[in-house]
């Protein structure tokens, strides 16, 4: 059974923003923030080979790219979110979130779920912005109308 494109470039995603982070956990780097910002390099490699192989299929409706191209970004979160809740309970839960949001913006001291929820809709929205920003570099290239 062939997994679809876009579960298989969330994997992708999933994979290279984990190897990211546990790189900058070894490297002790992960208390600087604005490293954290560089994930979304791996949604946007995820989503453009999505986009890439619609494109090279034939594929060229812009509701049907766009939701294919969602669907990848938001899997990529999503296994994302579930490898990290596994991480922090596997490192002490509670404890060890305490040591994360030292280095964010949380105000008093957040839950695993309320740290996770929080990076969701982060990741929610950031999949929405690279969604839409590759929509407009792919309709560009390869216009469908």
């Amino acid at each position: 059974m062939k997994l679809p494109k876009e579960l298989y470039n969330g994997v992708i995603i999933f994979i290279g923003i984990a190897l990211y982070f546990l790189l900058m956990e070894v490297l002790h780097l992960s208390n600087l923030f604005f490293l954290r910002l560089f994930n979304i390099v791996f949604i946007y490699y995820g989503v453009n080979r999505t986009l890439k192989s619609n494109f090279n299929e034939g594929k060229t409706d812009f509701a049907d790219n766009a939701i294919s191209a969602l669907l990848t970004a938001l899997a990529g979160v999503l296994f994302s979110i579930m490898g990290l809740v596994a991480y922090i309970y596997a490192k002490g839960g509670d404890e060890y979130i305490k040591t994360l949001s030292e280095s964010l913006l949380f105000v008093g001291s957040p839950s695993v779920m309320t740290y996770n929820i929080s990076l969701l809709f982060e990741g929610i929205v950031s999949a929405v912005i690279v969604t839409f920003s590759l929509m407009l570099y792919w309709k560009k290239k390869y216009p469908s109308d």
